[in-house]
């Protein structure tokens, strides 16, 4: 028996762009007063949906995907002045948090210099009741609490090499304040939204980091070998991305041992996700269908094998925490007939991305012509090049055909780009996002992420005084002829 879809969602225009992409003078984007104007300049232009990148703490390479807990928040996005305001920071500490330069973020200085003084903060807190309650009704974030600051009591070492589980207990709480302040800011700003009339979007990434407190809690729901290391680690295979894969290292799941307690910790993790967005995207939901296991020790993911996965089993069980909620299933890369049928099934929208629609033919899925009502349809991903430089990269045939299509006769192609976002809001799909990035017209210089590659990801920013340089009422104008406003 076929599955019921979800009702399609209503045409609307967003905007791709990651909280720590935000203009506010401590180093990253906050969860501040640069948050609410960023959500007016999108109410401004017509937009009714923010989409981020995920709010879990990212690794030591910066990357939100790869994180030390799956129900943890980015102490790097609490706002300083709001502590300030609350005499949780003073005037010195404030002004010596001041970043030094408002175009990149200041990951470096962040690891040196952040936690040590939002730890002095939060011993300077005088009412731990609302924290403490939101601790005992978040149980694995209070779990990553503690394995955060046992981790700092065994140097930094991986769970399985841990010797002792006595902790400070100021590291303990400065966890807990963190992961309660994020939260509780965050709820403010996404009040702020719901009053403008923007919808957030989220993202999840598929798998969680081996040193995390997820798979320190949860040993038996991983693919771990006797001496609690994985046996085998998640990637994909060689693609249009990169020619030896992608070896991200993350433990794969042991799906049989996730059945056997009705998914409850995939359960969890929506119920999370959804406390903190109106809609999510599923980082590689083809991995639900069927992953890419690596054995362990490879150096690249060439040598990888495709097994089965939970499909519609999984589906079943956290669908009841989506309705009403926009779902992105993420289907890009090797893509099969049994991956679009699971996105067909879920009900889901699935994605289409501009720069794929040119490597075909006219029958490319990436196409605008060829776009369903039911996906969201992208100019690029957060892993992509941006627009101007995707247009500037290709080789003249091909950009040709780019112009061609988009009705751009001009002779001068650099002046093609409102043509080519036009194609886009015209197209049929239901969402249509286009990264900060393009809504600018910046080139790969600023760039979020380039797959594969370990250093000089994700820290873009782009300041106030750029966006203003936005024309609002153009994008606004076409989201309203486009039904997307």
């Amino acid at each position: 028996m076929k599955e019921k879809r979800q009702p399609d969602h209503a045409r609307a225009g967003g905007v791709l762009m990651h909280v720590s992409s935000l203009w506010g003078g401590y180093s990253e984007g906050s969860l501040g007063a640069a948050a609410r104007e960023w959500i007016d300049f999108l109410a401004e232009g017509g937009f009714r949906v923010w989409q981020t990148l995920p709010f879990c703490l990212p690794d030591d390479c910066d990357s939100p995907y790869k994180s030390t807990g799956a129900f943890s928040l980015n102490p790097n996005f609490i706002d300083l002045p709001t502590l300030a305001e609350r005499g949780l920071l003073t005037a010195a500490e404030l002004e010596a948090a001041r970043e030094h330069t408002p175009y990149a973020c200041e990951f470096g200085r962040l690891r040196r210099e952040r936690f040590a003084l939002l730890r002095r903060a939060a011993k300077r807190l005088t009412d731990r009741r609302p924290m403490e309650r939101f601790l005992e009704t978040h149980p694995q974030t209070a779990a990553f609490c503690r394995f955060m600051a046992l981790k700092e009591a065994n140097g930094g070492r991986e769970w399985a090499d841990w010797t002792t589980d006595r902790f400070d207990p100021d590291a303990l709480l400065a966890w807990q304040f963190t992961q309660y302040e994020c939260y509780r800011q965050w709820q403010e700003i996404r009040a702020y939204a719901r009053e403008k009339g923007v919808s957030v979007v989220g993202d999840l990434p598929i798998y969680v980091a081996y040193d995390s407190s997820d798979v320190w809690e949860n040993r038996n729901l991983f693919q771990l070998n006797g001496h609690f290391r994985p046996s085998a680690v998640a990637g994909v295979p060689p693609d249009y991305f990169c020619a030896d894969g992608q070896l991200w290292g993350n433990p794969l799941y042991d799906w049989d041992a996730m059945k056997a307690d009705g998914y409850a910790w995939w359960r969890a993790r929506m119920g999370f996700v959804f406390e903190l967005f109106d809609g999510v995207r599923i980082d590689h939901f083809r991995g639900f269908e069927s992953y890419y296991s690596i054995p362990a020790g490879e150096t690249t993911a060439r040598n990888g094998t495709w097994i089965e996965g939970p499909k519609m089993d999984l589906i079943r069980a956290i669908r009841p925490l989506c309705r009403g909620k926009i779902v992105i299933a993420e289907d890009l890369g090797v893509i099969t007939d049994g991956v679009r049928e699971l996105v067909r099934e879920s009900g889901f929208l699935g994605m289409r991305v501009l720069q794929f629609g040119f490597l075909g033919d006219e029958n490319s899925p990436h196409l605008p012509h060829n776009y369903p009502e039911a996906c969201v349809a992208y100019t690029g991903t957060h892993d992509n090049n941006t627009l101007l430089g995707y247009v500037w990269d290709l080789d003249p045939a091909a950009r040709a055909r780019l112009l061609a299509y988009c009705g751009y006769e001009g002779e001068d192609w650099d002046r093609s780009y409102p043509a080519i976002l036009r194609t886009m809001f015209q197209s049929h799909a239901g969402l249509f996002v286009l990264p900060v990035q393009d809504l600018l017209l910046y080139g790969n210089d600023t760039r979020l992420n380039v797959p594969g590659r370990s250093e000089g990801n994700w820290s873009y920013r782009l300041t106030k005084e750029q966006l203003k340089t936005v024309d609002t009422g153009r994008f606004r104008a076409w989201n309203r002829m486009y039904g997307r406003s």
